[in-house]
């Protein structure tokens, strides 16, 4: 039969090594093949091939009366990013054209836009981008085959904005029953706004316990999935890295110098798409019996472009050494080296299953700041950079720093 006559049909990317697939970002060019293996000669109508990325959220809300569901509201979005066809195959004349057995080659390359969106994998949304190729005989179902590729838009921490320390203070009065039970002050900061994974976020803090029982300080780098669709939102929050600090006595008062909170490799931010945002934070709070948690949030951006070794490097450098000055914590950091790029450390074990996402999708921590979040963590496939030091966590000393943020 005819149908017989394809022993293989695939799609192939230039750039494949060991089994590793390449990475895309906006305008670059995808180029590779589509390998087409014939038993024996066989009439081809035509071979199209066609390349999508496409960004799409879709959920649903159910409105109850009762104990029965009233109606369900179905939200979903989509916006096409890449769009691209082409015939690799088509007759001179007449309606077929006839391959001789054996392997065929039929070269591809297009040019991606200049911005695009990174693939993503979430709950209630995705941004994913394949190539396609059909062919079509005569008398026979169509054959196709698709590849999967990856995109990651870079995200450079090199500029004054995300180099620049983020900073907040808080208060809160305890209560209990009505009663006033004191005052608890949290003040907080980090050195710049950008970092990447594998990096280590060195948390600066001050607890002020007033109140007349202990209290608990926390952090944690938060991860919010906004997904929208007809003017509706859609939010998924989960904890991808956590710390617990010492309870603090009624009347005392405690101070991280530079607590370490290191960065899992997650996915970078996604602020620039119409349907979707990933976004981060630090959230640092204070557990207070009786009351309602004291929580301090700092905004953060997780990129792809690690801190340059001199330049910018040197002012991140500088930004932290000003405020171990202002906080009077003694000698300057050494200097640190920077990660290597992304493109060096790529892991060839860490392939996206299926073929469909370089973010596999692991289960939530247990730790929360407010309550259980129960949303999807993508995950590079990258092995995070080396961290660029590593805080010894010094005791606490017995000066008392002025605020950090005045």
């Amino acid at each position: 039969m005819l149908f017989d006559k394809v022993k293989a049909f695939s799609v192939q990317l230039d750039g494949a090594t060991a089994g590793v697939e390449p990475v895309f970002s906006g305008g670059q060019a995808v180029a590779g093949r589509v390998l087409l293996e014939l038993s024996s000669a066989a009439r081809v109508g035509a071979l199209r091939l066609r390349a999508r990325g496409r960004a799409h959220v879709h959920w649903t809300e159910s409105r109850s009366a009762g104990s029965s569901t009233a109606y369900t509201q179905s939200y979903s979005e989509r916006v096409e990013v890449v769009s691209h066809r082409a015939t690799l195959l088509a007759p001179d004349t007449g309606e077929t054209t006839t391959l001789p057995p054996g392997r065929h080659e039929f070269l591809f390359s297009f040019q991606l836009p200049p911005t695009l969106v990174t693939s993503f994998e979430g709950k209630h949304g995705s941004v994913r981008y394949c190539i396609k190729a059909t062919l079509h005989r005569p008398w026979v179902p169509a054959r196709r085959a698709r590849k999967v590729f990856t995109v990651i838009e870079p995200v450079d921490i090199n500029t004054p904005a995300l180099l620049a320390p983020q900073a907040g203070a808080r208060e809160k009065v305890a209560r209990s029953w009505y009663c006033n039970r004191g005052l608890v002050s949290l003040s907080a900061k980090i050195d710049r706004k950008g970092y990447t994974p594998g990096e280590v976020i060195p948390v600066f803090a001050e607890i002020d316990n007033g109140s007349t029982r202990p209290v608990l300080p926390r952090a944690a780098v938060v991860q919010t999935q906004t997904f929208m669709a007809r003017g509706a939102r859609k939010q998924k929050r989960a904890v991808v890295a956590s710390l617990a600090g010492e309870p603090v006595g009624p009347g005392q008062r405690a101070l991280w110098q530079g607590r370490a909170l290191r960065i899992p490799p997650v996915g970078p931010s996604i602020l620039h798409c119409r349907v979707l945002h990933v976004d981060y934070a630090l959230k640092v709070c204070v557990d207070i019996p009786g009351t309602s948690k004291l929580l301090l949030e700092l905004p953060l951006v997780i990129g792809t472009i690690p801190l340059h070794p001199f330049g910018s490097r040197s002012s991140s450098v500088g930004s932290h050494a000003s405020f171990l000055l202002d906080w009077r914590l003694g000698a300057l950091p050494e200097r640190p080296e920077a990660p290597p790029e992304y493109s060096e450390v790529v892991a060839d074990t860490e392939e996206a299953a299926l073929g469909q996402s370089p973010f596999p999708l692991p289960q939530d921590p247990d730790m929360s700041l407010e309550g259980p979040f129960f949303a999807y963590i993508q995950e590079f496939r990258y092995r995070p950079p080396p961290l660029y030091s590593e805080d010894p966590n010094p005791l606490l000393g017995d000066m008392r720093p002025r605020c950090m943020t005045c």
